[in-house]
């Protein structure tokens, strides 16, 4: 039975299961302002209901989530105020916090591309299901924005260094890679898939370890890429560990001559075109999210966003976003240009409260759990 709760989120009931599916597929199921209310009320009402045991979050067509409807932010702020942006993420982190120490087991089913926003209500959640099209990754650097949706918390707790190397790249990875580092728990085969969620609809009970079960009835082990960059996390430890963004960079570019992987040239071209001052309020961000709670990441990532949506120290994301979104030339012209320029004192602004009598620190609700771990297959 299909519950239309807004044309863009469809809840469908099966018995205890209720089915979250996101409805944009022309816009990969961007997350909208809309989109995200709807969420945070069925989270929060099947929470509260008895009835309601196993919650299965999918999107509709050839991808899960592009990422939050950043174009619409944009739009909105430049024909109003910083605010909108401000409550539009306030909301999206709220309903990350919620997924992140929810009570009932989450199935989300990650088909074609899973970013940003999409991570932010998938990867939080208890079970993370890829498959021969999943393809992830965290592009915010070269938007002029930073990894934002708690991915402080789980970046950073994946192996090693790798949380670096993702964030700061904007690297996509597969299926076998997300298995590997953590970011999912199982891979189910395209040709299985309807029958996992058939079999999911009929549970009765909010037992993880029945859930996980099931699930393990559908699922297989790919194998890694010889060409992954999992397969060199030693470089890549070696190369993000550094202190600085400058360092990495100069790291890389000595490894490159010794190591013919692709990965390397195309981490320093991504890292070459991205936004200087992302990439270093990025790096200082997943740095302080491995000694965090999800709480906390989510409160100091919400300063740093409302630094961003008022454009205080710099306007990358509005120049990010009408290069590769709106006006889509691809030549954004990041100001300061050059990571050198980008200093210390200002990557410290970005971690202070906003100076406006207006504004408040993001306001979490008290729950009983802290967030999830994330167990890497490696």
């Amino acid at each position: 039975m299909a519950i239309v709760v807004t044309y863009m989120v469809l809840v469908e009931a099966n018995g205890v299961t209720r089915t979250l599916v996101l409805n944009r597929p022309k816009q990969l199921n961007a997350l909208s302002s809309e989109m995200i209310t709807c969420f945070l009320r069925c989270f929060t009402a099947y929470e509260e209901d008895d009835g309601v045991k196993l919650l299965i979050v999918k999107g509709k067509g050839r991808a899960f989530c592009a990422g939050g409807d950043v174009a619409a932010v944009v739009r909105s702020i430049n024909n109003d105020s910083w605010k909108y942006g401000a409550h539009f993420f306030r909301n999206e982190f709220l309903l990350n916090y919620i997924i992140a120490t929810y009570s009932k087991p989450q199935v989300s089913l990650l088909t074609g591309i899973v970013m940003g926003g999409g991570a932010g209500v998938s990867i939080h959640g208890r079970f993370r299901v890829v498959t021969d099209s999943t393809v992830f990754a965290m592009p915010e650097t070269a938007l002029g924005l930073f990894p934002d949706i708690g991915a402080s918390y789980f970046l950073s707790r994946l192996p090693g260094f790798y949380g670096e190397y993702v964030g700061i790249t904007g690297v996509r990875l597969d299926a076998a890679e997300m298995l590997a580092c953590g970011l999912a728990t199982h891979f189910v085969s395209s040709d299985r898939l309807s029958l996992l969620e058939e079999s999911l609809k009929k549970v009765d009970t909010s037992d993880p370890f029945a859930i996980c079960g099931i699930i393990d009835q559908y699922s297989q082990q790919p194998s890694l890429k010889e060409k992954s960059a999992l397969n060199r996390l030693e470089i890549i430890n070696k190369c993000f560990s550094k202190k600085t963004v400058e360092e990495i960079i100069a790291s890389l570019e000595q490894e490159a001559p010794n190591v013919a992987d692709e990965w390397i040239a195309s981490a320093i071209q991504s890292m070459r075109k991205a936004s200087p001052t992302s990439m270093k309020i990025s790096l200082r961000s997943i740095r302080e999210g491995r000694t965090q709670t999800v709480g906390e990441c989510l409160r100091r990532e919400y300063r740093m966003v409302c630094h961003v949506m008022r454009g205080d120290f710099s306007r990358d994301f509005f120049e990010g976003c009408r290069a590769i979104l709106l006006d889509r030339d691809r030549n954004p012209k990041w100001m300061p240009p050059r990571l050198e320029e980008v200093h210390d004192e200002v990557v410290e602004k970005y971690f202070s409260k906003v100076d406006d009598p207006e504004w408040e620190d993001l306001d979490l609700p008290p729950r009983r759990s802290h967030g999830r771990r994330l167990v890497p297959k490696l």
